[in-house]
């Protein structure tokens, strides 16, 4: 074999020195231990750190599999070329294997080094713009544009490692579970689902556009009508959604779902199983839920933790005040439950001797949203503390018994717009629980939120509205809609929630067309416009529909939260930026007048301003 070092500056790579996975000796950088000690191997990998201690040149080699300690000794003419080897420059070496006298415990490779006989250089890197060993403080958008690099960092590297064992464990457990794996088409129709569409328009069709699948939806719930039973899919979905810390823009993947002859609770116990152990096998011993999850109403969601995504992990719950306020003495709460107002309470155990600081603080948080202040009640050792000098001793034992406040305990109150109210409360909860440092460590809290409103009001028009998905079923069906307020309608739909994180929602199905135009209908689509944007499903539902179910988990949010990242893009190989731009391959970017010419389409000059 030719073992020449190949200069830096030489771009061909001799045929005798390419590496090959079925050569003798070859192991990858993570396999040898102390017990392959005297064996002579052959190792390939990028160059992860140097050190030269004058008599002798360290050399850790970094494959996807670990990272082994190569050591040359000053006499070898392979000093000086592994000298003069840039960091993440690509080589093999030949060498033994032999006992390392000073043991690396931080590393499963870390009782053995392999003695260099030989090197070989097959790419010499540039200098890095960004750091691959050790922690890197660049910029988000550096690391987005040198993203291969960014991918060789361990901590990247093994988060997406992660996210494919996550993903071949959800085969396999759906598979266990009788479903099959089906694949539903990209190009699709433009659909009401929520978010905007990404457009893609057709050549042989000028003038029409094809879109790229918010969810697949429609197709799963057409498979079910053409008479397959479980469908299961790691789809690909595609948003034109502002970023967020939990969301990427453009695309994302779900573990999708859909079942034949299901209820709620079918769709339950099948999620439960999945979701369950994809928790307790890669959650690395934190305590998880156990099935059944617990279940929430909607409403109860809302008044108990101030959202439909509550985290369970923060023991505080908010509780409804204004029976309370009713000529207790306090004019400012009484005049707010009087106007109709909305009034929390919030329960902070052994909170009874915080400072007037400490209460002050939060005051001045309720100002800056907007809520006018909030005020407390403290029931400290020296006595009680805040607005209870309004409260007689008969109105303080009513405190006590109402909202459960025990001595030492504090409890602060606010108040403001009913529509508005549950959602402040909940953002009290969140922050006393994190000052407070009341958050549950090390656990994952699971559980299902139900009885979602059907319909919602619009603020500005005060239109019906679908709150969530147009195509759940209304609970009741046809007589709820016929009968009852369209705001007081429930849906069979449910969302799973982790750690006050939303990491799937799903539904019963409306599976008859005349509940599906009648639904449609209060909420302002004719026939015709639901004839136009879901033909295609509303006349298959005329052909014989069973009733069918299903859910759709986010993989990007599950590996996320697996790994505590705080950022999603962490887990996805190859993210969009906050602008949603691909600043490694350059996308979004401008066509040719040929490609534009061919799709029929001009673009004005204005919206290139």
């Amino acid at each position: 074999m030719n073992t020449e070092l190949i200069p830096a500056a030489s771009c061909a790579l001799p045929t005798a020195a390419k590496p090959s996975r079925s050569a003798a000796g070859w192991k990858t950088c993570g396999e040898r231990r102390a017990a392959n000690a005297g064996q002579k191997v052959k190792l390939s990998g990028w160059i992860h750190r140097k050190r030269n201690l004058g008599n002798l040149c360290f050399v850790d080699l970094r494959d996807h599999y670990g990272i082994t300690q190569c050591v040359v000794d000053s006499s070898s003419d392979l000093f000086k070329k592994l000298e003069d080897i840039r960091v993440e420059s690509v080589i093999t070496v030949d060498g033994e294997v032999v006992m390392r006298e000073s043991v690396n415990k931080n590393m499963p490779t870390g009782d053995i080094e392999v003695k260099v006989s030989d090197v070989v250089l097959h790419s010499m890197a540039d200098v890095l713009p960004i750091q691959v060993f050790g922690e890197d403080n660049s910029p988000e958008e550096l690391r987005l544009k040198y993203r291969f690099l960014d991918l060789r960092r361990e901590k990247i590297h093994n988060n997406i490692i992660l996210r494919c064992k996550v993903i071949k464990r959800m085969r396999e457990l759906m598979n266990e579970q009788g479903f099959l794996e089906y694949q539903t088409p990209i190009l699709t129709a433009s659909s009401p689902e929520g978010a905007r569409d990404f457009l893609v328009p057709s050549r042989l069709n000028p003038g029409k556009f094809y879109a790229l699948p918010q969810s697949p939806q429609q197709f799963k719930q057409l498979l079910m009508v053409s008479g397959f039973d479980k469908y299961f899919q790691i789809a690909p979905c595609f948003r034109d959604e502002d970023p967020r810390a939990d969301r990427s823009p453009g695309e994302f993947y779900q573990l999708d779902m859909e079942m034949s002859f299901a209820t709620q609770d079918d769709v339950f116990a099948v999620m439960e199983k999945t979701m369950g152990s994809i928790f307790n096998e890669f959650g690395e011993g934190k305590k998880v839920d156990q099935a059944p999850f617990q279940r929430i109403a909607f409403k109860d969601a809302m008044l108990k933790y101030g959202s439909d995504k509550p985290d369970l992990r923060n023991p505080l719950i908010i509780q409804d005040a204004t029976a309370f306020f009713n000529n207790s003495g306090f004019g400012v709460y009484d005049g707010k439950a009087a106007n109709g107002e909305g009034l929390r309470a919030i329960v902070i155990p052994g909170a009874g001797e915080k400072p007037r600081s400490f209460f002050d603080k939060l005051d001045g948080f309720a100002k800056e949203e907007g809520f006018g202040g909030m005020a407390y009640v403290a029931l400290s050792a020296n006595g009680a503390k805040g607005i209870a000098k309004f409260f007689s001793e008969e109105k303080m034992a009513e405190l006590k018994n109402m909202f459960g406040v025990k001595d030492g305990d504090a409890v602060v109150f606010m108040g403001g717009n009913k529509k508005l109210i549950s959602k402040f409360a909940g953002k009290v909860r969140t922050k006393l629980g994190e000052e407070l440092d009341l958050i549950e460590k090390d656990a994952f809290r699971i559980c299902w939120i139900v009885d979602f409103p059907f319909y919602e009001e619009n603020e500005e028009t005060g239109a019906v509205e679908f709150s969530h998905n147009p195509f759940s079923m209304p609970q009741g069906g046809m007589d709820a809609l016929l009968n009852k307020n369209p705001f007081e309608i429930l849906a069979y739909q449910y969302d799973m929630v982790c750690n006050g994180v939303e990491l799937a929602s799903g539904a019963v199905r409306n599976h008859k067309p005349e509940i599906m135009y009648k639904a449609f209908e209060l909420a302002g689509y004719d026939h015709s416009v639901v004839d136009n944007k879901f033909g295609g499903m509303i006349n298959a539902f005329k052909y014989g529909a069973p009733p069918h179910a299903g859910c759709a988990p986010g993989i990007d949010r599950t590996v996320m939260l697996l790994l505590d990242e705080p950022i999603i893009r962490d887990v996805i190989l190859f993210p969009l930026n906050g602008k949603a731009q691909d600043l490694l391959m350059q996308a979004p970017n401008t066509v040719s007048e040929q490609q534009l010419k061919d799709l029929h389409l001009d673009i004005k000059s204005d919206a290139l301003a």
